[in-house]
C-alpha cells in the first residue's frame, strides 16, 4: 500500500467540487397551430393511403381485402373525428362571441 495515495486523498476530499452549471433543458415548443396542422396531415395521409389501396383494388392489383377495409375504416374514423373536433371548436367560438364583455 502506498502512503502517498493515502496522504493525497484527504486533500482531494477538501476540494470543493465544481458546481455544475445548470443546463437549461429546452422543451420543444409546440403551439396549438402546429399540433392541429400535424393532426390534419395525419388525417390526409390516411385518406391518401385508403384511396391508393382502393385504386389498386379496382385495377386488379394484389391487395388484401382486409387491408383495404381497415384502411377505409381508419380514414373514415379519422375524418369523422376531425369533423367532430371542428364542430366543437365552432361551437366554442360561437359561445365566446355571444358573451357580453
Amino acid at each position: 500500500m502506498r502512503i502517498d495515495n493515502v496522504i493525497a486523498a484527504p486533500a482531494q476530499l477538501t476540494q470543493t467540487p465544481e458546481l455544475a452549471t445548470p443546463t437549461t433543458v429546452e422543451e420543444p415548443s409546440e403551439d396549438f397551430g402546429h399540433m392541429l396542422m400535424d393532426a390534419l396531415k395525419e388525417v390526409n395521409k390516411t385518406q391518401v393511403e385508403s384511396q391508393r389501396l382502393q385504386n389498386d383494388f379496382m385495377a386488379n392489383r394484389p391487395v388484401e381485402t382486409h387491408d383495404l377495409m381497415i384502411a377505409m375504416e381508419k380514414a373514415s374514423t379519422a375524418m369523422q373525428l376531425t369533423l367532430q373536433v371542428r364542430n366543437k371548436v365552432l361551437e366554442a367560438y360561437q359561445e365566446i362571441s355571444r358573451m357580453n364583455v
